[in-house]
């Protein structure tokens, strides 16, 4: 019989039938476990993360079981596959769409720096249009891999200060991309 793994509680403050945390930690915690996910995939990136949907891996044990096929309804952008330079502007006009605060998983090779296409009409990594947050290793990368790309994508939900996109280094971070 395998053991359940129960999720920690935030720092806090325990007594007699109360628990006090702090807004950050309690949000946190919430974006974590409830990320909907929008993936834009465009090759063979794209079928695994539909093996990742299915049974034998249940991408829903996460939080994450609702993929979201409206940028505005989604706050986990998963770029997977090739992206030609035509579609560039596609990629980042969803990005735009996505409502704060938003999260970036570029997963594959293709998806992170070109993979094996280093031609003209290639874009060589999503992060020349986008920030990206986590990038996800393969060729195509194996179901598993896609799963610890969420996981640190949920660790940086969970951690992240409810004011650090109001900070000038976030500010001048999407202005080095012309994003307003």
């Amino acid at each position: 019989m395998k053991e359940v793994k129960i999720v920690e509680a935030p720092d806090g403050h325990s007594g007699a039938g109360f628990f006090a945390t702090s807004l950050d930690q309690a949000i946190g915690l919430a974006r974590s476990y409830s990320l909907w996910p929008l993936p834009f995939a465009t090759s063979c990136c794209g079928i695994e993360f539909m093996a990742t949907m299915g049974a034998h891996y249940d991408i829903s044990r996460f939080g994450s079981e609702r993929p979201s096929f409206s940028p505005r309804q989604a706050d986990l952008l998963m770029v997977m596959g090739t992206i030609a330079k035509k579609m560039a502007p596609v990629v980042k006009q969803v990005y735009l769409q996505m409502a704060e605060p938003r999260w970036v998983m570029a997963v594959g090779a293709c998806a992170s720096s070109g993979g094996i296409f280093d031609t003209y009409s290639v874009l060589q990594g999503i992060d020349r249009i986008i920030p990206v947050d986590v990038y996800v290793p393969g060729c195509p990368p194996r179901p598993e891999q896609i799963i610890d790309g969420l996981m640190q994508i949920q660790y940086l939900a969970q951690n992240e200060s409810l004011r650090r996109r109001n900070t000038d280094e976030y500010q001048e971070l999407l202005a080095s991309y012309q994003i307003q």
